[in-house]
């Protein structure tokens, strides 16, 4: 397979990836008591826990690359859902770190498990070298991916 159609390969699987991404795709995966939390808010608990559980709405709104004002106004529903807790910044008491509660735990641990189980079956048949490498492959991919989008054309290299 040539560079340019390993590329396009890798670019057909991703838009699958992310169509099977969606949210109804997503709330197939998970029990009828997990899905309490509104899919939009889980990207905000992700957001929040990716930075090791507090964060600043910027933070969330850059990991969702959403506008400030929409970053906010998902901050205060899970804030009234009782997912996200406010807190003054130790460092700096102007700005405001939001935390996840117990409860955001809980829905983010349940999520996590119904995904793993998800990707369990769907890699049942993998012997343990595939899995590893498939693994450290996509991880690769995802940092080398967020490298090379945060300008235009970064990253790219002419490929024969």
């Amino acid at each position: 397979m040539s560079g340019d159609d390993a590329v396009a390969a890798i670019e057909r699987a991703m838009v699958a990836i992310r169509r099977s991404q969606t949210r109804r795709a997503l709330k197939r995966l998970v029990t009828p008591s997990e899905t309490a939390v509104d899919p939009t808010t889980f990207g905000v608990l992700d957001a929040v826990e990716a930075r090791e559980d507090a964060a600043t709405v910027g933070d969330i709104a850059q990991a969702l690359d959403i506008d400030q004002p929409r970053a906010s106004r998902l901050v205060a529903r899970a804030v009234a859902d009782g997912l996200l807790r406010r807190e003054a910044d130790q460092h700096d008491a102007r700005r405001v770190l939001l935390r996840l509660t117990p409860s955001a735990r809980s829905a983010l641990d349940a999520a996590h498990r119904s995904r793993r189980a998800a990707f369990a079956r769907t890699t049942a048949d993998w012997d343990a070298g595939e899995l590893a490498e498939f693994a450290r492959l996509l991880t690769k991919f995802v940092e080398d991916h967020g490298r090379g989008t945060t300008t235009p054309d970064a990253g790219v290299a002419q490929r024969t």
